[in-house]
């Protein structure tokens, strides 16, 4: 009786280390899986192979980098068309597709069977990877086809030593990631008060094209910027009402109802004060906005959504665009060099449509916006009011998007 006991003693000590072993192996997997990384849909089986949406079962591709002068006609007769027939080809797909927009240096397919004698659709690129294919042997209509594109998430992190498009370039990133951030954070960070010494940690996604050709930047899947000591958390989160947008560690939006600044890029040239030495009239007297300089014919955003209430000229602002936010705050862009096309009183806009473009007219002494801004019908400094902030998560979604970014914020 004994050794029967000792023996189920042995297998449930075997058993229970078995069991360890394994729970400590998937607790390990499970922790050293990449919180980022998405897994590809698998493809379902529809039947036959597709390229551009024509069968390639059969089908042979032919690049071919259309040269200086070369044109639609030629390219055709040179592969067996006639001039009746080019003439046909290009009567059929003239709503779609004008023959005359192809350029030099671009490199465009034809695709043809396997054992026939010419080509019987032509592709030419659009973008890097949006194509027209123009059928060539029938009136089959003109089909403008994307390719699929595949994402290989990328990570970067560096230190601001000066312009953060800079710094991110510097780090491996691009220009159109660092104004993708300037987008995200244009509510809670003052770009024009970055520092030397802060710093930025982006994950991120690009695009590519036949898994090698890249094609642009995807999406931004967590972000930290570290601003005069402060972590500045961003992550996107779909709510329930399946509106996506950018929350910090607490659930917070990152939206509020006013934009910082009223320009992307450029640097605050005049603040908000109540005595400057005017520059061009050379008198002593309060100015009571923010000038930003910036190149002539920068946009301007205006910072929150509104009704376009002024659209005009004077002598002093120059031109100029007034927009009431509400019963409580109104703001005014002044000096454009000219105000954008449709914007008069009346109109309504969102925050972040462009209003005007940058210039010096009126009292100007060089290209900029001298932006304004009233509280309850007194001008105040921008920079020192606390703006409202958008609806942070409900407390019922907490728990859900607490759970979604537990392992990214871990991961940052």
């Amino acid at each position: 009786m004994n050794k029967f006991k000792w023996a189920w003693t042995g297998l449930a000590a075997v058993f229970l280390i078995v069991i360890a072993i394994a729970v400590r192996n998937s607790n390990h997997a499970s922790q050293s899986e990449d919180p980022f990384e998405t897994a590809e849909e698998e493809e379902e089986d529809l039947g036959p192979q597709l390229y551009l949406s024509i069968p390639s079962d059969t089908l042979e591709i032919h690049h071919h980098t259309i040269a200086s002068g070369e044109s639609f006609s030629a390219l055709l007769s040179q592969r067996g068309f006639s001039s009746s027939e080019i003439f046909s080809i290009a009567a059929a797909v003239r709503d779609s597709f004008d023959i005359r927009r192809i350029r030099a240096g671009v490199r465009a397919e034809f695709l043809q069977g396997k054992h026939a004698q010419r080509p019987s659709h032509f592709v030419y690129p659009q973008s890097a990877f949006t194509y027209w294919v123009i059928p060539l042997n029938d009136s089959s209509q003109v089909l403008r086809v994307e390719k699929k594109r595949t994402y290989q998430v990328k990570r970067i992190s560096g230190v601001v030593e000066d312009a953060l498009s800079t710094s991110i370039s510097r780090a491996g990133g691009s220009n159109a990631l660092a104004m993708e951030l300037v987008g995200i954070y244009a509510w809670s960070i003052d770009f024009f008060r970055l520092q030397q010494g802060d710093q930025f940690q982006v994950v991120y996604e690009n695009a590519y094209v036949d898994d090698t050709t890249y094609v642009g930047l995807g999406r931004i899947l967590a972000a930290n910027i570290v601003h005069s000591g402060h972590d500045y958390f961003a992550f996107p989160y779909k709510n329930r009402l399946g509106y996506n947008d950018f929350f910090d560690e607490e659930g917070r939006s990152l939206r509020k109802t006013f934009l910082r600044a009223p320009l992307e890029f450029s640097r605050i040239s005049s603040r908000y004060s109540g005595k400057r030495l005017h520059p061009v009239t050379r008198t002593w007297k309060a100015h009571l906005g923010t000038e930003y300089a910036a190149p002539t014919g920068t946009p301007i955003m205006t910072t929150a959504d509104g009704e376009v209430i002024a659209a005009t000229y004077t002598s002093a602002n120059g031109n100029y665009v007034k927009v009431r936010h509400n019963s409580t705050y109104t703001t005014q862009y002044l000096h454009m060099s000219k105000i954008h096309a449709g914007i008069k009183p009346g109109v309504h806009v969102r925050q972040g449509d462009v209003i005007g473009y940058v210039g010096s007219t009126g009292l100007a002494t060089g290209p900029h916006v001298c932006y304004r801004f009233w509280v309850n019908g007194k001008q105040v400094d921008p920079y020192a009011q606390k703006l409202p902030e958008a609806e942070p998560l409900p407390e019922e979604e907490m728990e859900a998007f607490k759970k979604n970014i537990a392992p990214k914020l871990e991961a940052l």
